[in-house]
């Protein structure tokens, strides 16, 4: 059991720096935004260049690491991850940031799936898989969502890119730690990997997130708009045909056909979606609109981090018992509550009265749904072939987390611009009332401290806060009926497959 302890150890340690690379840069934003000059789109691009190269390669990756190794390819990943993670601390402008994101999220990619598959390997026995699993989505929950506490613990003493150089360490001693620790396993009859759909995949995620990221810009009814959607779709057609269509498919499109499998998945997407927007949203509201520090930012953002590690636990024992329909409707309906609460903040709203409160419901909601499904969907798939299955878990993930920040930034964007030019804004020369429409820090900074323009700033914002909580939540409770409907009362205990499942190569460490 100790050596079992010590692979837990290992791949939760290198979950924790992937996840919290996905929100520890949020609460540098408004400083990102002032030595960089970037504006709100750069921004999404900075949070968002991360979240797409990890969606649009995780799938290539699980399989990858199934056929050739899970121990290489994680141990590849961590040190190619610390190695992108310096070149974003020494970056000097906003473009080159963005690279060096989709350099950290594509060796992000070939790390996640592998701890799943890890787990599903070394925890065979159901109840020791779910609380693995229990403590696996704790991790995640907690990385995520104290992502801002550690950046804003980091900014309080040193420069932006300290957000950076943090995980650099922890990657690099994590690495270290799965050469000795993690023993080999791998499934020799996986097939090659399907280059074209992979190709598909990837110019579908990446044209539909330019699109909503560039759609203000642009204008949502704007031929370049309209294109990119319908290039989206076409891509979004030729991956599933394709798929069907092929022996060796990337994603077997028919494992939606199980509500086990596409129900949790979904709840995941939706999951993810909700969380990310949140905290791209709310750190620019602590510190452009009450005034709060980097530090002070992060510590507020503590009750999500706490409730998700509580409730993924707590999620992880009620699933096998109760089972994973009650307890993943039961957290969307937590989900969307809490979001539609937060749509009525106000500016001055008290911080241990309303705002924890909030937090706490959401964290509660985001940790019952996270684990269960999670555990869902491995359970499809045998753990011969636990990197597709922990691949797809990984891509919803990722695939909810881009969309979220794309969709939310860009909803925000488009009504925070609206407003601010109907305020006092309107009275300022063009030039001025753009560069405050595209970033809430060059407005800020544009007022001048003049209560005229700091309150319609106020205004415009928690204007486009409050209708994208509205989204949201309503997302999310639509989320809790499709749960509700499609996601099985109880799991089996072991999993189901129509084909016998391929044979493990187990190489000892």
């Amino acid at each position: 059991m100790k050596g079992k302890l010590a692979i837990l150890v290992t791949v939760c340690a290198a979950v924790l720096a992937i996840n919290l690379d996905t929100t520890i840069v949020n609460v540098a934003l408004p400083t990102i935004s002032d030595r960089l000059d970037a504006g709100t789109r750069q921004l999404q691009w900075i949070v968002d260049g991360y979240n797409l190269a990890f969606a649009g390669l995780v799938l290539a990756a699980g399989s990858l690491s199934d056929k050739f190794g899970r121990r290489p390819a994680l141990i590849i990943g961590l040190l190619g991850f610390a190695a992108a993670s310096a070149a974003g601390a020494i970056v000097t402008d906003a473009g080159a940031l963005v690279a060096a994101r989709f350099g950290m999220g594509a060796f992000a990619a070939l790390i996640f799936p592998t701890t799943l598959s890890i787990i599903s390997n070394t925890f065979p026995e159901r109840r020791e898989r779910a609380a693995a699993l229990g403590v696996w989505g704790a991790v995640v929950g907690i990385g995520v969502a104290a992502g801002p506490v550690v950046g804003g613990l980091l900014l309080e003493h040193f420069a932006w890119g300290s957000v950076f150089w943090a995980l650099v360490p922890l990657a690099l001693v994590t690495a270290v730690a799965a050469y000795f620790l993690v023993p080999e396993s791998r499934d020799p009859g996986v097939p090659r990997l399907d280059l074209p759909g992979l190709a598909v995949s990837v110019v579908m995620l990446g044209t539909l997130t330019w699109t909503i990221i560039e759609a203000p810009e642009h204008g949502w009814s704007s031929a370049a708009t309209l294109a990119g959607f319908a290039v989206s779709a076409l891509a979004l057609v030729a991956f599933v045909v394709r798929e069907r269509r092929t022996s060796h498919p990337m994603l077997d499109v028919s494992l939606f056909r199980d509500p086990r499998f596409s129900a949790a998945s979904g709840a995941v997407t939706i999951t993810f979606f909700a969380l990310f927007g949140f905290i791209f949203l709310i750190t620019q509201y602590f510190q452009f609109v009450r005034g709060y520090g980097t530090l002070s930012t992060g510590a507020r953002i503590l009750p999500v981090a706490l409730s998700i590690a509580v409730a993924s636990v707590v999620g992880a024992v009620l699933a096998p018992r109760i089972g994973t329909k009650a307890v993943v409707t039961t957290g969307l309906v937590f989900f969307g509550t809490a979001f539609w609460w937060i749509s009525t903040v106000s500016v001055d709203a008290s911080y241990a009265g309303v705002i924890v409160p909030q937090m706490v419901l959401m964290g509660l909601g985001m940790g019952l749904i996270s684990t269960p499904a999670t555990e869902s969907i491995l359970l499809v798939l045998p753990p011969a072939r636990a990197g597709v299955g922990s691949a797809v878990n990984d891509a919803t993930r990722e695939l909810g987390g881009t969309l979220g920040v794309a969709v939310v930034g860009s909803l925000f964007a488009s009504l925070y611009a609206d407003h601010l030019a109907d305020g006092a804004f309107a009275r300022l020369p063009g030039a001025a009332l753009a560069q405050a429409q595209d970033s809430v820090g060059a407005a800020l900074a544009i007022s001048g401290g003049d209560p005229r323009l700091v309150v319609a700033m106020q205004d415009a914002f928690m204007s486009g806060l409050s209708v994208s909580c509205m989204v949201i939540g309503t997302l999310c409770l639509l989320g809790a009926v499709g749960a509700l409907k499609f996601l099985p009362g109880r799991v089996p205990t072991e999993p189901q497959s129509e084909e016998p499942a391929p044979t493990v190569a187990v190489v000892p460490a």
